[in-house]
């Protein structure tokens, strides 16, 4: 296995250096994709940059969302020789004491997609829990299974091969509905999904990108494409169901 990081980054430049030095003693490349941020972050990931070795910066023209900036880098991490990425944002929500047990578990089973399990704690806003579970009941329906305990947490570890072909093949959401499309797609060519609990926060005075409005609607929108798409699949799924009962 030949291993890395890959980091989404939009605006977050309070935040990035204490994630960076969490990250640092892994000694595995740190792919940052910054997506249009602003100067003050740009000004930090350059600092950054030229202060390690182990960061590759990419640098997006503009805004096109988490989902693209997750995309180019995890392309480019498989262009550079690497065989599996661990997504993790840069706004310091996610547990660093929980990658061990990631890349353990990536290694017993390097074919899956390893995600994390969210435990969250009471800073978690009731609109976004609400949300969540609405999502989980349609990717319940969307897979046919309960397979999938949650589909929204960025804390995951992807198979480089198995992600870029799919990222190739079909044209994903780029926002905030990428995170569950992939997630649904690979499930559904068969890829082995496991979970792993991890605590999630909501840092206080931390700053999320979530657009009420149009992240909901992108995200309407992708599960009615995946509802539909899960019609035709339903004999596939049912039969890996029962199969494997």
């Amino acid at each position: 296995m030949r291993n890395c990081f890959v980091i989404p980054i939009y605006n977050h430049h309070e935040t990035i250096a204490a994630t960076v030095a969490a990250l640092l003693p892994y000694q595995l490349p740190l792919i940052i994709v910054d997506d249009g941020s602003d100067m003050a972050t740009k000004q930090v990931l350059a600092q950054l940059a030229q202060q390690h070795s182990l960061i590759q910066l990419l640098t997006l023209a503009e805004n096109g969302g988490k989902g693209a900036a997750v995309s180019a880098g995890l392309r480019h991490a498989l262009a550079a020789g690497l065989s599996h990425a661990l997504q993790i944002d840069a706004d310091g929500q996610h547990d660093i004491q929980d990658i061990p047990a990631f890349w353990q578990l990536s290694a017993q089973q390097p074919l899956a997609l390893i995600s994390g399990a969210p435990l969250y704690d009471d800073s978690m806003p009731r609109s976004r829990r609400i949300g969540r579970h609405i999502t989980h009941f349609w990717v319940h329906i969307e897979t046919l299974s309960r397979d999938i305990k949650d589909s929204m947490l960025g804390l995951r570890v992807y198979p480089l091969a198995t992600t870029v072909a799919l990222l190739d093949r079909v044209k994903l959401g780029q926002r905030m509905d990428f995170d569950i499309e992939i997630m649904v797609r690979l499930y559904w060519q068969g890829v082995p999904v496991q979970f792993i609990p991890t605590k999630v926060v909501y840092p206080q005075g931390g700053r999320s990108h979530f657009n009420l409005l149009r992240d909901n609607w992108l995200i309407s929108k992708m599960h009615t494409r995946l509802f539909f798409g899960m019609l035709w699949r339903a004999p596939v799924l049912l039969w890996r169901k029962w199969s494997q009962a």
